[in-house]
């Protein structure tokens, strides 16, 4: 291209070399190899077809601030190769591609030296096929906004190519920098043909597709934030009807019910809200309940000339027939995502296939990829969308068999997996799996799936209730208490329903096992009865043993330990008598506990040791490190304070170990207790603080609550009051919440002492008060009366004296009742002490 100021015909060489010149216009083209351009000295800009920006615009500043960094004067050589700064927004139909860029350009026109020279907008239309602009259109189009005479732009797409990158490099060289969008490109190749090549000129490009053809800076476009997306419905309705149109300001929960259903999508956003500003007397939560049916929400999002479902349609249309079909079946998956493996499963194809198809269909937008490789997801929106094509198509699709075989792949993987991480001695381990560990890896990433395949599919029993099955002992270990409870009661249910007698026992007894870890003792132990009378029916010695010690589990967590001792010593007499050395081990890994709160911890010292052993000869880790722990209680509990502090950090290093998070939790905490008996106060604070904020971290409110009555108990005995009554109070707090009244009772107690202890006698009183009415509640007739005395005395303290004597009277009476006499009297005593100083006057 020569200088665009220098207008000569006929050059010396004898290459034809024209000149276009002359006022706003340029004047005739002649076609030939060279074009000079010269440019009138005022030069309008280019400005001509951008469209107005939007006014409700949210939640994009990221996004726009990282284009104009790309777009900025200087930003050019962005990938290998290039020579002009380009960058290429894609995403799904209706997420805001095309606003993005028009907010962006708009921006950097106001930027002073950015782009004197104007912005060019081109829609190629790209999504449909009877609108598609052809590069021809596109660039006399985009001539014609820079001046160009209509009768003066060649024929063909090479000449008109020429001209318009000419143009643009004139503009250039005269410091009037260009900014061309082209929006709504189908292919690089349809996008390439509109590019400038001069290295100053800058592009936008903004498609469905991920363009990675066009050696250009790369932005995916993502939904919009909860909360971005609900300023965006207020700004849509504030500018239609004004600001003073209240109602989704006037109603966040119905505003933030319509956000969530339209998943982020600015296009059903702006829908939904012009459907409120269509009708000013609807109140927001009548839109928000009729959007909440799946199967009506796409006709509801819809307002004449943009419908979300139209929208997607365009971008389906153009899938050919194996994307499409993989594309019906994805919401089949009942879960929140699926993996490459499972969507082979769905297609009936390899994973390498699967993995081909699903990665076209994200670089069209319509699935997007997991935050780990080979994980893949679809908007809620999409997702309704093609299930509406499947059903469509259902019969051609075979939906049926495809459903069928993608449950058969959650059962049977889900089986394997449930045997490597139980590791039953002699049992042999599946090849599925390397090892426990790809095991778990695999159950934590399609834990959504599973829970879902298992309670919404019962027309599916087997798979439902095998499912049930197989999850138990991950639930446990991971504490997916409220998936365990679900996905047992469902499996039950469609045990009944079908008559499954075999597989309801077996459900029942899942249930049991997670009503027990969600401390709801009582409803497990009356599973557990009911399921010891299936057994009994059945003659079955070894499954009696079984749901023997799951009672006795449950009646000692219930504080019934007479019976539950009675319960787990005929379970462990059947198990000796069927020859299940296991069942036994675990039967006296139940016992022991009971018998350290006894004060047998000497008695269990020796036994729990074998069991210990016995877990690390057959190799499970899992129950050597719960072991490990119990025998870490007994010894303390025997005096033999190094030998437990030990034992319990080896049982924490093979917590960890395992991935047992909350295991290591409470082996933390049973170690700070141990040193804080042992007046080491310095780890042991290390121990009971680690164990909290793990407890925490993980959600175990209880071990939480444990590990801070702990260290408030380390801290009264170093005289740290204060703090003290921080740790105490959260940890009473903790212990209510999680429903365990007596340890709330016990930390209450220490509570009241540490208030006492700062001066702070009306809290004391008060706390005082709460313990005694929590153990009358639990029928603990010596700890209320001690919580009542407390409350008394404390009483005094502040000169309430009436109310003292009635807290000290009610004490003593107890004190009578439960034959203590010695406390009687002093209690006695100090309540006269409390009406005489009523009494006395001021």
């Amino acid at each position: 291209m020569g200088e665009p100021d220098a207008a000569h015909e006929g050059a010396a060489d004898g290459r034809a070399d024209n000149t276009i010149s002359g006022g706003i216009f340029f004047q005739a083209v002649v076609q030939g190899r060279d074009i000079t351009v010269r440019l009138p000295p005022q030069i309008t800009p280019a400005l001509s077809g951008l469209p107005a920006p939007a006014t409700a615009f949210t939640g994009r500043d990221q996004d726009v601030d990282r284009l104009l960094k790309d777009l900025a004067p200087g930003a050019s050589g962005m990938g290998t190769g290039q020579t002009v700064p380009v960058a290429a927004v894609s995403g799904l139909a209706g997420i805001g591609k095309t606003e993005l860029a028009v907010q962006t350009a708009a921006r950097a026109r106001k930027k002073p030296g950015w782009f004197p020279g104007g912005v060019l907008f081109t829609d190629l239309s790209g999504y449909d096929p009877e609108h598609r602009l052809s590069p021809e259109r596109a660039l006399e189009g985009l001539l014609r906004a820079l001046g160009m005479p209509g009768d003066h732009i060649p024929n063909g797409l090479q000449d008109r190519q020429r001209l318009y990158r000419s143009v643009l490099a004139a503009y250039a060289e005269h410091q009037q920098r260009i900014l061309v969008v082209i929006d709504n490109a189908f292919t690089a190749e349809q996008a390439r043909q509109l590019l400038p090549t001069d290295g100053v000129t800058a592009a936008l490009v903004t498609s469905r597709h991920t363009l990675d053809g066009l050696d250009a800076r790369l932005h995916d476009l993502g939904v919009l934030e909860e909360r971005d997306s609900v300023t965006l419905l207020d700004q849509a309705l504030r500018h239609s009807r004004g600001k003073g149109d209240t109602r989704f300001a006037d109603d966040p929960e119905a505003a933030t019910t319509i956000a969530r259903l339209c998943d982020g999508l600015p296009l059903a956003l702006r829908i939904a809200s012009a459907l409120l500003a269509a009708a000013p007397a609807r109140p927001a939560d009548s839109l928000a309940t009729a959007l909440q049916a799946e199967h009506t929400r796409l006709d509801k999002l819809s307002r004449p000339e943009r419908a979300v479902r139209a929208a997607f349609d365009l971008s389906y249309r153009l899938l050919d027939s194996e994307h499409a079909r993989l594309f019906r079946l994805l919401p089949l998956n009942p879960g929140p995502d699926l993996s490459t493996e499972a969507a082979a499963h769905l297609a009936g194809t390899g994973p390498d296939r699967s993995e081909e198809l699903l990665q076209h269909l994200a670089d069209a937008h319509l699935v997007e990829p997991g935050q780990v490789w080979g994980r893949w997801r679809m908007h809620d929106l999409v997702r309704l969308f093609a299930d509406e094509a499947g059903h469509a198509r259902a019969t051609d699709d075979d939906r049926d068999a495809a459903l069928a075989r993608l449950l058969d792949h959650y059962l049977t993987t889900a089986q394997a997996a449930d045997d490597h991480v139980q590791t039953t001695p002699g049992l042999p381990l599946p090849d599925r799996f390397t090892g426990r560990d790809q095991a778990l890896k695999w159950l934590d990433a399609e834990q959504g799936n599973l829970v879902a395949a298992a309670t919404a599919a019962p027309a599916h029993h087997a798979a439902a209730t095998g499912l049930a099955l197989a999850l138990g002992t991950f639930f446990g270990l991971r504490r997916h208490v409220d998936d365990w409870i679900n996905v047992s009661t469902v499996a039950v249910a469609n045990c009944r329903e079908t008559g499954d007698r075999h597989n309801e026992r077996a459900a029942l007894d899942c249930l049991g096992g997670a009503l027990i870890r969600a401390g709801r003792f009582e409803e497990a132990a009356d599973v557990f009865t009911a399921v010891l009378g299936r057994c009994r029916e059945t003659g079955d010695r070894h499954l009696e043993a079984v749901t023997l010690s799951n009672l006795g589990q449950a009646l000692a967590s219930q504080e019934k330990i007479k019976e539950a001792v009675n319960v787990l010593t005929d379970a462990a007499a059947l198990f000796e008598e069927v020859g299940d050395s296991l069942g036994g081990a675990r039967v006296l890994g139940i016992l022991a506990p009971i018998q350290i709160k006894l004060g047998g911890s000497a008695q269990v010292v020796g036994y729990l040791t074998e069991v210990v052993a016995y877990w690390r000869e057959v190799g499970d880790r899992h129950a050597e490190s719960v072991m490990l722990d119990t025998l870490g209680l007994a010894l303390v509990g025997a005096r033999r304070f190094r030998e437990g502090v030990e034992a319990h950090t080896d049982a924490i290093d093979l917590f960890r170990e395992d991935g047992d998070t909350h295991g290591e939790a409470h082996a933390l905490n049973n170690l700070g207790a141990a040193l804080i008996r042992m007046r080491r106060f310095g780890e042991a604070a290390d121990a009971v603080l680690g164990a909290a904020s793990l407890a925490k971290e993980i959600g175990y409110s209880r071990c939480e609550a444990m590990a801070l009555a702990n260290l408030g108990e380390l801290l009264c005995q170093k005289r740290s009051f204060a703090k003290a009554v921080t740790a105490l109070t959260t940890a009473a707090r903790l212990f209510r919440e999680t429903g365990d009244r007596r340890s709330a009772g016990s930390v209450l107690n220490l509570l009241g002492h540490a208030l006492v202890e700062e001066g702070r006698f009306d809290e004391a009183a008060d706390v005082g008060t709460q313990d005694a009415l929590l153990c009358r509640e639990l029928g603990d007739r010596h700890g209320e009366g001690i919580a009542w005395k407390n409350a008394g005395l404390s009483l005094c303290q502040i000169r309430r004296f009436d109310e003292a004597v009635e807290a000290l009277s009610t004490a003593a009476a107890i004190f009578r009742e439960t034959g203590d006499r010695r406390r009687e009297a002093e209690v006695r005593a100090q309540a006269a002490q409390a009406r005489a100083s009523s009494r006395r006057p001021g």
